[in-house]
This record gives C-alpha cells, sequence and structure tokens, in this order.
C-alpha cells in the first residue's frame, strides 16, 4: 500500500494492489437492512460493515464500509442482482472521509 501526496489534502489517496481504499456507504430503508448485509456478505472481500441512522431516522439506515475501488463492479453487481439500487452507493476516498469527519 501507498500513499500517493499532491498539494491537496483531498487528492490524497491511499493505494494497494486493488485500487485505491474508499469509504462505501450504501442507504437502504430499515426494513431491508437485514437483506442488504446478507448480500455484501457474498462479495469476494470481507466486509466489515458501520451501520447508522443518518439524523436519529427510524426508516433509514446507512451501510459504510472499507473496500478497494477495484470490488466496487462487484458490490454494484451484487446490489442490482439482489434487487437493490446500485445508484444508493456513495464512494469517496478514504483520507477525504477520515479528514471529513476529522
Amino acid at each position: 500500500m501507498s500513499v500517493w501526496l499532491s498539494s491537496t489534502p483531498d487528492a490524497a489517496a491511499l493505494c494497494g494492489n486493488e485500487g485505491e481504499l474508499v469509504s462505501v456507504s450504501v442507504s437502504v430503508d430499515a426494513h431491508h437492512l437485514e437483506d442488504l448485509l446478507e448480500v455484501l456478505s457474498s462479495v469476494s472481500f470481507p466486509v466489515n460493515p458501520q451501520i447508522c441512522h443518518p439524523n436519529g431516522s427510524a426508516r433509514e439506515t446507512v451501510v459504510e464500509f472499507p473496500a478497494y475501488s477495484g470490488g466496487l463492479p462487484e458490490v454494484r453487481k451484487v446490489l442490482a442482482a439482489s434487487g437493490f439500487d446500485p445508484g444508493s452507493i456513495r464512494v469517496a476516498g478514504m483520507l477525504a472521509e477520515l479528514h471529513r469527519r476529522g
């Protein structure tokens, strides 16, 4: 793994053999959380999810996990095959995400 640095902190990235390390967020209705977690468990790499309810919402749930950018097509594919909207994925560079959370 290496860190690519540029003149701006937002452009820095953690990169490995499988691409950039990114933070992946998937929004889902709370009633479908268990199904989403089951789908994510079927990808070929380990998913260590963090589950949160934005703004204390009981209806919306966001599942966040780190992944390498090379694994994103697989995540989108398994979500679509299981009836989830692959457009519900939000991806951010890991260093930018950590900086945002500060």
